[in-house]
């Protein structure tokens, strides 16, 4: 009786031990698969990063350009270099943590902001057809054109990232996995102003 009941404890051990194992593989299995997706999420606003950082570097040669046929225009012209600053410091601030819901928020209104200031100095632009015909400024807006569409296209595949990894971290069972381990929401890239939707129009 001694025996078979030792036999059945060692039994029930070994299928408790199995189950355990079983249970620690695929909470493992979750936990490196959501790993994965929040480093794709990175990877994708690093590329965004790369280019947002070109189209800021870019901006104060556009306005040191226009600086020298629209003389008058000084006020727009220090908008778009606040709102430039802004979106540095917001930029910088997201590249700390990409997944961080509240730099990524700031981020897109800052660099909604920066948009806007660049739209409406490209409207007054208009009025000086010597700065238009300008070598520079012909050099400056291809450029410019060329990492808008660029920044488009990073922002698009960030997005696709973050909703890949949200809909793991929000479905069951991993859910269970990324609240325990404290996965957290990535906010997509979200342009509230719909002027923001559309990239500068730097053509002349």
């Amino acid at each position: 009786m001694k025996y078979y009941m030792l036999s059945f404890v060692g039994t029930a051990l070994i299928i408790i031990i199995g189950f355990v194992l079983l249970v620690a593989i695929f909470v493992i299995g979750i936990f490196n698969g959501l790993v994965g997706l929040r480093n794709r999420v990175k990877n994708a606003y690093a590329q965004i990063d790369v280019q947002l950082k070109r189209r800021y570097d870019l901006i104060p040669n556009l306005v040191e350009t226009a600086k020298g046929y629209m003389k008058h225009e000084s006020e727009t012209l220090e908008a778009v270099i606040q709102a430039r600053n802004q979106a540095v410091s917001a930029a910088s601030a997201a590249s700390k943590d990409p997944t961080s819901a509240g730099a990524i928020q700031e981020l897109a209104g800052a660099d909604g902001a920066l948009t806007g200031a660049l739209g409406k100095l490209m409207v007054v632009m208009e009025a000086y057809p010597d700065l238009k015909a300008s070598a520079n400024m012909l050099q400056v807006q291809e450029e410019l054109t060329s990492t808008e569409n660029r920044v488009a296209f990073s922002r698009q595949a960030y997005n696709d990232a973050v909703l890949v990894y949200n809909n793991k971290r929000e479905m069951f069972p991993s859910n269970i996995v990324a609240g325990v381990f404290g996965f957290k929401f990535a906010q997509s890239w979200e342009l509230d102003d719909e002027a923001a939707r559309d990239a500068p129009k730097v053509r002349f």
